[in-house]
């Protein structure tokens, strides 16, 4: 797979400090520039920003492979082996999964690994693994 620059994301949080909390210290992502309405994250070598925002929808969700997925989320692909490592550190930290970690179409094409969590606003992040880079834009089957 080549590599890509790294993508940007800014995205609705409902406090700047429950939000800190949770990706700097739970998931281990870097601030970078801040201010009282917003803060950079290094999200695995990408920038998302969380901008303050009280109000906030209702999410909707998707059938997937038997789990309600919700429409709006964002997330990353990791390696197999430190998405494990993930999964294992949020339930270690009883961590409210969204959809709890699986292995998705099992022995099919794009098998994969994922899990969702939401952060203190609700917004849902899907953290997502595959064995090889081929299977990411590989046809799946329909759900």
């Amino acid at each position: 797979m080549t590599p890509r620059p790294p993508f940007h994301l800014a995205f609705p949080v409902r406090d700047l400090e429950e939000a800190r909390r949770f990706y700097a210290g739970l998931l281990g992502c870097p601030t970078g520039r801040e201010s009282d309405r917003w803060i950079d994250f290094n999200f695995f070598g990408h920038q998302i920003v969380a901008h303050l925002a009280p109000a906030s929808d209702q999410p909707i969700t998707n059938p997937v492979d038997g789990e309600n997925v919700p429409v709006r989320h964002f997330g990353v692909i990791l390696e197999w082996e430190e998405w494990e490592t993930l999964a294992r550190k949020l339930e270690a930290a009883r961590c409210n999964f969204l959809v709890k970690p699986c292995v998705r179409f099992r022995g099919q094409t794009g098998e994969q690994a994922t899990l969702f969590v939401a952060d203190p606003s609700g917004n849902a992040l899907e953290f997502k693994a595959f064995h090889s880079p081929d299977g990411i834009f590989a046809h799946a089957p329909r759900c």
